[in-house]
């Protein structure tokens, strides 16, 4: 059995589960509706996957739903492991004080 993506693919994908289920819809409705094949919808569900900008936009279209209500919260720490993110002004410091 695969592994979630990240730990933010698998809020992301919670969140779009509960929202779908609280619809009372089945994956096949949502996915159809999107134009997102039902396979890479439940693998999105399951956290499986990273979605494109564009089917979260419309994933959040169709459930109704800002993106931003789907990834509120996530953050840095909700990236895999293998992700060492710098932020620009910890970049910008670094490189100022090797000057």
């Amino acid at each position: 059995m695969r592994q979630p993506s990240s730990p933010a693919a698998l809020v992301f994908g919670s969140r779009v589960r509960y929202a779908r289920i609280a619809l009372g819809l089945s994956q096949e409705t949502i996915a159809e509706l999107a134009q997102i094949h039902v396979t890479n919808y439940g693998k999105i569900e399951r956290g499986l996957t990273n979605p494109s900008l564009t089917t979260l936009i419309r994933i959040a279209t169709v459930l109704g739903m800002e993106v931003s209500t789907l990834t509120d919260g996530l953050g840095a720490a909700d990236l895999p492991p293998r992700f060492d993110v710098l932020t620009a002004q910890a970049f910008i410091e670094a490189r100022d004080r090797h000057r």
